[in-house]
């Protein structure tokens, strides 16, 4: 069986957004409308075990921030099938319902959390949250009040699969060794061994994994955003192009997936 790879550690960097003059302002609150689906460097799909590759609709056509919300089916497993594209090795923070599904923690797809390392022009497939460095526990589509995320008393990244991917930071070559006389190449490291949808933790499953060496970049080179809902939700939100009859979608909360026109807010008490 194929062993996934994980990022052994990291250095953490900060990244400064610039500013630009004229900025166009995307509305979340606007209705859905059909668009092609870019393609990506490092591309996320959902599989169903037994429905197959999730119905997705994009939100956006950017490449380098994409959304679009996937068609959920109540307590049907799934899986996560991740393919890099490009001719770099890369690291993916994925988070489910705001979680990091290897470590489980409030992720912020951040380049210090762990990640999934692939290679170039590789593909990863994710079952579920990692609970150990050979098994997972899958993931399943259930109500939010039975999610993973909702036992560890976090619901503000409610029903979005998220995944920020990673380039290698430049390797230099490993300084020579002497040996008597004579100059060796130093050895490569040996490898370390109705409600709204959520994520649950299922059965355990037999998921091989090692540790390598990878430090990411500072800064993302993709960013990619899936939110997954009911069809009657979809239908409600006008994105099943056989549901466009019905009502405008209501305002939300989720940090990773703003409805309320991405504007800031009054602080508290104000």
């Amino acid at each position: 069986m194929k062993h996934l790879k994980l990022k052994m550690s990291a250095l953490a960097v900060l990244a400064l957004a610039g500013c630009v003059e004229n900025p166009v302002i995307s509305d979340a609150r606007a209705d859905y409308r059909d668009m092609s689906r870019p393609e990506l460097a490092v591309d996320m799909r959902v599989e169903g075990d037994n429905t197959g590759a999730a119905r997705e609709f994009p939100v956006n056509g950017n490449a380098q921030h994409y959304r679009a919300y996937v068609q959920a089916t109540p307590n049907e497993r799934y899986r996560l099938r991740v393919t890099n594209n490009s001719g770099e090795r890369i690291g993916v923070v994925i988070a489910v319902d705001g979680r990091n599904i290897i470590s489980g923690k409030q992720s912020n797809l951040r380049n210090d959390e762990r990640m999934y390392i692939l290679e170039p022009y590789a593909s990863g497939t994710y079952e579920g949250w990692r609970s150990g460095q050979n098994q997972t526990n899958r993931f399943f589509f259930t109500q939010a009040s039975n999610a993973y995320a909702t036992a560890w008393g976090d619901t503000s990244a409610m029903g979005v699969i998220a995944m920020a991917a990673y380039p290698e930071k430049p390797r230099l070559p490993p300084p020579p060794v002497m040996h008597g006389n004579r100059m060796e190449a130093a050895p490569a490291a040996a490898p370390m061994i109705r409600p709204a949808p959520g994520t649950g933790y299922g059965e355990s499953t037999w998921s091989p994994s090692h540790s390598v060496d990878f430090e990411p970049v500072g800064s993302p080179m993709e960013k990619l955003f899936l939110k997954y809902e009911w069809r009657e939700t979809l239908c409600e939100k006008r994105v099943l192009p056989e549901c466009r009859a019905v009502q405008p979608p209501r305002p939300g909360n989720n940090r990773f997936w703003p409805e309320n026109g991405g504007y800031a807010p009054p602080p508290p008490r104000h």
